[in-house]
């Protein structure tokens, strides 16, 4: 729990820093299983199962296992029910549970009780993403993962039960919502794990936030749209913000912009002046593998002129936390494909920077990491970091399409005060 000391050489930080990733304080293969005892049950709670979905993403490796270390790995788990709330014509549900012999229910309740009177599932997964649902009014996708942790939870209370939950990506479109969540597991004492496969797929280069670093400025660049993949690059960043000296201290302020007002913001220069450290877009454009090229030429600097006539629908999300920090989110498609992140901390000359790399389809082996932690925690109880995290990153979507709806106006966040302690772990993949 040292801190970054001022004077530290940026070859020492480096070094430090890979010896904090390369140790893999995270080695969930001391969690081998005893083949000479019963697996344990596993209901799947999801809005549709279909190819490239978050259920084949991450229900499958419970079916098939995945790779690890150089290991293919079979979790301790029987997926024996499911409940599915939508069916497209692609639907994969019913040919897996033939495949693998566990049952579709028509309710929640009936898949976590699986076919008794009680309780009757070790573990709940909770996959409340893809499928048609009603949007906000200011544009998010009304996923029911609120409504499906309810009826989970409504099942323990009835039962006097409670077994842990893993929830895909943020925990609902509606922050009163999500902190009811938290505030249901903490009250029941369910060990509760939520969000994606970014802050623990690989990283190149393999290194993480010192911790107890001071950190003055961070930034991510990523692809995507509001409402899915903003969380993701949220959630780069606040993975590596929340090892900062002191801990999360939360948000307190949020604007959101687009199109040309991006470009005046990087156009004005740095954080005061209402834009952003430059050398943190460039850092992150240094470590980005898909960065755009003019045709016949190979990985150079974009100019400025390129990158706007690129970029179409540029977003960047600026939000302040209630230690000082600045952060940016900016998604760049047409410039980028993939998401880097990169830190400004005291006493250092040049960013922290790198890459949160996501092997391609078909293999997507980053869901195997993220369900690794999932894992994890169905056999240990003890999630290996807070659902803070995911509930912060969540209100930090829901504040920044908020800002957009109301044309880009900046926004003061009380509530997302959520403070909570890291430890000091590292826990993304590096082998």
């Amino acid at each position: 729990m040292n801190p970054l000391h001022d004077n530290l050489s940026r070859r020492g930080f480096l070094a430090g820093s890979l010896a904090a990733g390369t140790g893999l304080a995270f080695s969930p293969w001391s969690l081998k299983a005893d083949e000479t005892k019963p697996k344990k049950k596993l209901a799947v709670v999801t809005t549709e199962w279909r190819f490239h979905s978050h259920a084949w993403h991450m229900a499958e490796r419970f079916l098939t296992g995945y790779p690890i270390n150089g290991k293919w790995h079979h979790p301790p788990f029987d997926v024996v029910t499911a409940y599915v709330d939508q069916f497209p014509d692609n639907d994969l549900s019913r040919g897996r549970a033939k495949e693998f012999g566990f049952k579709i229910t028509p309710t929640i309740a009936e898949a976590l009780r699986n076919g008794k009177d009680k309780l009757d599932v070790d573990a709940v997964l909770i996959i409340g993403e893809h499928g048609k649902y009603d949007k906000s009014d200011v544009g998010q996708t009304k996923y029911p993962r609120y409504e499906f942790f309810k009826a989970v939870t409504d099942v323990f209370a009835e039962d006097g039960k409670v077994v842990p939950i893993f929830n895909d990506k943020h925990l609902s479109w509606n922050w009163d919502w999500a902190k009811e969540m938290v505030d249901i597991s903490r009250e029941q004492k369910i060990p509760f794990l939520a969000g994606s496969s970014l802050p623990v797929t690989w990283r190149m280069p393999s290194i993480d936030m010192p911790y107890g670093a001071e950190v003055e400025e961070i930034m991510s660049v990523a692809i995507g749209g509001t409402d899915s993949y903003d969380f993701h690059a949220l959630e780069v960043m606040q993975c590596m913000a929340e090892r900062r000296k002191g801990g999360e201290t939360g948000v307190v302020s949020m604007q959101a912009l687009r199109g040309d007002d991006v470009w005046e913001a990087m156009d004005a220069g740095p954080w005061n002046a209402g834009g952003w450290d430059p050398q943190l877009f460039k850092a992150c454009l240094t470590r980005t593998q898909t960065l755009a090229q003019p045709e016949t030429y190979s990985h150079r600097y974009p100019t400025t002129a390129q990158i706007r006539e690129w970029v179409k629908k540029p977003i960047a999300y600026r939000f302040e936390y209630a230690d000082g920090l600045k952060g940016t989110m900016l998604l760049m498609n047409g410039l980028v494909n993939d998401f880097t992140f990169a830190a400004k901390l005291k006493g250092q000359k040049d960013p922290l920077s790198t890459l949160f790399y996501l092997p391609p389809n078909p293999n997507v082996v980053y869901s195997a990491a993220l369900m690794s932690n999932a894992e994890k925690t169905f056999l240990t109880g003890k999630p290996p970091y807070p659902v803070e995290r995911t509930l912060l990153t969540g209100g930090l979507v829901e504040a920044g399409m908020q800002s957009l709806a109301q044309d880009s106006k900046k926004l003061e966040t009380p509530h997302l005060a959520v403070e909570y302690q890291v430890p000091d772990k590292t826990l993304f993949w590096v082998s």
